[in-house]
């Protein structure tokens, strides 16, 4: 019986030797030239090469969004009359990273908080002004005239020299609100008697909307304005995007 067990231990080890004489050097020859993969191997580190690559890639949490058409959503062609009463469109804002909102002077529950956000924002990229601005439409054209608009610019310590506060044919606004951003704008049944999105559209310097992913194949297409960073949440628990909007307004001005 001794015997027998002796020669199931040399067994064994006869089986390793020849493992550890094939296979060891296969093993070390893949490791040498990276070829194994995180299937194969789940505790593979992370490379400095690896983080500096990542880091230098600034698109990459940064998407196209798709027009339903087979290509991005870009801005549409607009034309309208700022707070200085100069004509502006879409190609005034080419070469330039933006943001667009839709308002009107006189609402009194979320513009007054927008602006308080795009103001901050305003001033946090004060040294891109000219590669920075901001695209404001009024909602209510008929009331927000340029000398309206101008001094409502002033009360929110607007001075970005791109960020324009435009007026004009109500139709085109409301046209390009709803089928040119999807940014839903409407004469409502609200105090103020209009409805409009609290969100910002972050636009590239090609002028398209852009970004970033929430999840692996869902990208968050806007970004909430009317919860401050000061707030961080508000009364149903929904956290502020000022802060993720201005980390990715920062990706597109490098690129």
């Amino acid at each position: 019986m001794a015997k027998k067990t002796n020669y199931s231990y040399i067994g064994i080890a006869f089986i390793i030797l020849v493992f550890g004489i094939i296979f060891i050097p296969k093993i070390i020859d893949r490791l040498s030239n990276n070829d194994i993969t995180r299937e194969e191997s789940r505790s593979k580190s992370v490379s400095t090469q690896d983080l500096e690559n990542a880091s230098n890639n600034i698109q990459s949490d940064l998407v196209y969004i798709p027009d339903g058409r087979g290509g991005n959503r870009k801005v549409p062609a607009f034309s309208f009359t700022d707070q200085n009463g100069k004509t502006i469109t879409n190609e005034d804002y080419l070469g330039k990273v933006y943001l667009v909102e839709f308002f009107f002077t006189t609402c009194p529950t979320i513009c007054p908080r927008m602006n308080y956000n795009l103001v901050q924002i305003q001033n946090e990229f004060k040294d891109y002004e000219n590669d920075f601005g901001v695209a404001s439409f009024t909602i209510m054209p008929d009331v927000d005239t340029p000398e309206v608009l101008k001094a409502y610019a002033d009360k929110y310590g607007i001075t970005n020299p791109n960020w324009h506060l435009m007026t004009g044919d109500e139709e085109q606004i409301y046209k390009l609100a709803n089928e040119g951003f999807y940014l839903y704008t409407a004469k409502g049944e609200d105090a103020a008697g209009f409805e409009h999105s609290g969100n910002f559209a972050l636009i590239d310097k090609e002028g398209y909307i852009r970004s970033r992913l929430t999840s692996k194949d869902n990208p968050l297409i806007y970004y909430n304005g009317i919860i401050s960073e000061e707030e961080g949440v508000d009364d149903e628990g929904i956290p502020q995007e000022i802060t993720i909007l201005k980390e990715d307004i920062a990706k597109l001005l490098k690129e």
